[in-house]
């Protein structure tokens, strides 16, 4: 091979690789920095330190707080702690925290919560809870019920699927149904860094039930948060690195179909639809690539955005909250109850706010 062919190779080589990298400059939001957006109300949740990863909000205020995830590649403040749901009052002049007791036979050592779900069944208003848990890195769904005069949940069950390989997040749609998102392809941790620099779309949703598990959405760079609108008709599905929400329409098979897509500058996580009015609540992270190369010195900021009318040609999205990591780092998630915003974190504290 001639010195000149050789060089030409290397050329192109080089150029194709400058490209992904400008790519993932993008998709990380790598050279971003934000503007704060203050709340004049607000108060770190006490005895929360180790993540508030996901959050969901019952219709009567009780709010389910996860903690302790530990995710590859992200920094541990607790690594040996194992995971804990939290129960928050928002109805009690004290908002304070305290961890759910979890009934015998579930195994709390290897407890590593990341995003959950909740179902009322209409027939009895029992309240189920639906925990994304990855024991030893791997992904398991666990279904408990809460039993809120015991204030304890009892775990039903623990399921597992093939086509559960990597599971971010979840919504209920039944008591042992739900959609759940895979955020990778891969398992293996270097090839999951593959698949993000090179910004490979081959993430997707999965629909569970006892009688089947199929693939219903697919073609996503890092599928996350997932939601379903108020009227049932609608599921919200987040692409963090891809900078968007998808919005399916959900089909009596409960096949999903394309709607619209709907773009942001920054990365959206976990998604919250407030049950009054439809808006769609998120928290972001302003730069993703701080999230993974955690430095003290240059945190990962938080950011909350409120997204009102996102059926429409015209959504509106509001920064409600943004702050550089001083206060609060690498937010993951943000619900509302009466006037009041939780916000949680991959894996550092809570935020309270009186709006």
């Amino acid at each position: 091979m001639g010195t000149l062919l050789k060089l030409t190779i290397i050329g192109v080589l080089l150029a194709a690789l400058g490209e992904r990298l400008v790519q993932y400059f993008h998709r990380t939001n790598f050279f971003r920095e934000i503007d704060p957006v203050d709340l004049p109300n607000c108060q770190l949740l006490k005895g929360i330190e180790y993540g508030s990863e996901d959050i969901e909000i019952l219709p009567n205020g009780l709010a389910f707080i996860s903690s302790g995830l530990k995710y590859p590649g992200l920094v541990r403040f607790a690594p040996e702690r194992p995971g804990e749901i939290f129960l928050l009052d928002l109805n009690d002049e004290k908002i304070h925290p305290s961890s759910l007791r979890i009934s015998k036979g579930f195994d709390l050592s290897t407890f590593n919560p990341h995003g959950m779900s909740t179902y009322i069944d209409e027939k009895d208003d029992s309240v189920y809870l639906f925990v994304v848990n990855h024991p030893h890195y791997k992904s398991t769904i666990e279904l408990f019920k809460f039993a809120e005069e015991e204030n304890v949940l009892v775990h039903l069950k623990t399921i597992k699927h093939s086509a559960l390989f990597n599971v971010n997040d979840i919504v209920a749609v039944g008591p042992e149904s739900f959609y759940a998102t895979n955020d990778h392809y891969f398992t293996h941790f270097i090839m999951r860094f593959f698949e993000l620099f090179f910004g490979l779309k081959w993430t997707n949703v999965v629909y569970y039930s006892p009688g089947e598990v199929r693939e219903v959405a697919t073609g996503f760079h890092f599928a996350n948060g997932i939601a379903i609108s108020n009227d049932k008709k609608y599921i919200y599905v987040v692409d963090i690195t891809g900078h968007t929400i998808n919005i399916f329409e959900k089909r009596d098979d409960w096949s999903l179909t394309p709607v619209k897509v709907v773009q942001f500058e920054t990365l959206i996580d976990n998604l919250f639809v407030d049950p009054l009015t439809g808006d769609i609540w998120t928290a972001a992270h302003p730069n993703f690539f701080k999230l993974f190369a955690y430095n003290t010195e240059d945190l990962p900021g938080s950011e909350v955005i409120r997204i009102q009318n996102i059926h429409s040609d015209n959504p509106i999205v509001t920064t409600v909250y943004a702050n550089n990591g001083s206060v609060l780092q690498a937010s993951s998630c943000a619900a509302v109850y009466d006037n009041k915003l939780l916000v949680g974190t991959v894996f550092h504290k809570a935020l309270y706010c009186q709006l």
